[in-house]
């Protein structure tokens, strides 16, 4: 009887299922993600364009686009500035039109309540202004270069420019980051002495992996400051030789 009782249920069971009109189940709507455009590469470099991923965007990093401003996971203000998407949404650039585009605008307003950076941090320099604003008038495209050159490296042709670039923003100014100063030979030179300079770029243990909260930099940059510094301690040791 019992067995018989749930056949019975079990029939009624299906009965039930198939009988039922079911709505569809509609299709999970994907986000909208915008995609990154490619990056558009020349190589070698040309030396009168102003690239986005060289000049561009190591630049915002160091300045701007760190933890507790607009980048990091902040977004002060609704500006993030660490890809080239959010540079060119959030920020307002306009190809062509530097004046009409909020990023420069930002970067040459003389309020400092409202000038970029803000203070403590100091402002971008002249040089680096115009660099912006040439990028932008420019097309303001996504681009990069390959000219990696490690012959005949120098200070100020290629050691200097990098550490503009991309560490100069947090150790500059009045207040710099950790107390650490490298606005100028002498200072960069402390941070070789001790060794701190190769280690943090190069993201050695025991050191504080610089550029702060950044990719690393490229291999070819981390080879240029290499050569540099290790014909600086060279010089060093054939000075000591011969004064000895």
């Amino acid at each position: 009887m019992i067995n018989r009782l749930d056949k019975l249920l079990g029939i009624a069971f299906l009965l039930l299922i198939f009988s039922c009109k079911h709505e569809p189940i509609a299709p999970v709507e994907e986000t909208n993600v915008t995609p990154l455009p490619p990056v558009i590469t020349d190589n070698p470099c040309d030396p009168d364009s102003v690239y986005f991923q060289v000049d561009i965007l190591p630049l915002l990093r160091s300045n701007c686009a760190f933890s507790g401003c607009h980048g990091g996971g902040s977004s002060e203000n609704g500006v993030e500035l660490s890809n080239y998407n959010n540079v060119m949404q959030t920020a307002d650039v306009r190809p062509a039109d530097p004046e009409g585009s909020d990023l420069y605008e930002m970067i040459t307003e003389t309020d400092p309540d409202k000038r970029m950076p803000q203070p403590p941090y100091a402002p971008l320099s002249a040089e680096q202004i115009s660099m912006v604003r040439k990028w932008i008038e420019q097309g303001a495209k996504n681009n990069s270069c390959d000219n990696c050159d490690t012959t005949n490296v120098t200070f100020s042709k290629n050691v200097q420019p990098i550490i503009q670039k991309n560490c100069q923003g947090c150790h500059s100014g009045s207040n710099p980051s950790s107390g650490i100063l490298l606005t100028n030979y002498n200072e960069i030179s402390v941070r070789v002495s001790s060794g701190e300079l190769f280690g943090a770029i190069s993201h050695q243990i025991g050191y504080t992996p610089m550029p702060n909260g950044q990719p690393k930099l490229n291999q070819c940059l981390i080879d240029q400051i290499e050569i540099w510094i290790n014909n600086i301690l060279l010089s060093i040791v054939q000075n000591f030789c011969i004064i000895k």
